[in-house]
């Protein structure tokens, strides 16, 4: 059986201070590297990323995992304005993680989707010593060219559900009803196709729409 512990970092970014949630599978004092994991959104908390702790029961890899800031278990942010949430904002808290852990010298780095962003951004701008390995899963180099992409993959579906989606998203009322099931919709076919999704991955998003 791996261990389990999780609990609050604090953080302090501008002067306000803030709870990050983490959790920590298996023992970080083993000998055995740690592997940090970096979930996607921004917004969607670390359950969809619980498959990897079994590397804890499986190899004896301890696993961190931490919901970012603004979302899961975390401090919520609602009402901040957008120029607040930097690149600089999730990467000083993703070291203050690090270091409150003690394992900012020696662990491996996965990143998936926005936070494999997070993660490469991070690296080749702060070129962390401690990192030897970094994963990147499922995450993009370029902002214009995932847009580009995702354009095509919409202009496959009805002209009628592409105008409701931009209304909405126009307007800025995507927690509606009608465009929460449409974007649920794209996401069964081009996110996640099995049916029904994995009960961690259900639990992510709608963490989401708490948010």
């Amino acid at each position: 059986m791996s261990s389990e512990t999780s609990g609050f970092i604090g953080f302090t970014y501008l002067s306000q201070a803030y709870q990050t949630w983490y959790m920590v599978v298996g023992d970080l004092k083993s000998g055995q590297r740690p592997l940090v994991a970096l979930h996607g959104g921004p917004g969607i908390h670390h359950s969809y990323m619980l498959p990897h702790v079994e590397l804890a029961k499986t190899h004896g890899i301890p696993v961190v995992l931490y919901d970012q800031i603004g979302c899961g278990k975390s401090t919520h942010l609602k009402g901040k304005p957008k120029d607040f949430f930097t690149m600089e904002l999730f990467m000083d808290e993703l070291e203050n993680v690090l270091n409150y852990l003690g394992i900012a010298g020696d662990f491996d780095l996965l990143g998936h989707s926005w936070g494999g962003m997070l993660a490469s951004d991070w690296v080749a701008t702060r070129q962390p010593k401690g990192l030897h390995k970094l994963i990147l899963a499922d995450s993009l180099v370029s902002i214009e060219l995932w847009e580009v992409s995702v354009n095509k993959l919409l202009a496959r579906y009805p002209q009628e559900f592409r105008d409701m989606l931009k209304k909405h998203e126009d307007e800025g009322t995507t927690d509606s009803p009608e465009y929460q099931g449409g974007t649920m919709q794209f996401y069964q076919k081009h996110v996640c196709k099995l049916d029904p999704w994995p009960q961690d991955l259900q639990i992510a998003f709608a963490g989401v729409e708490e948010d």
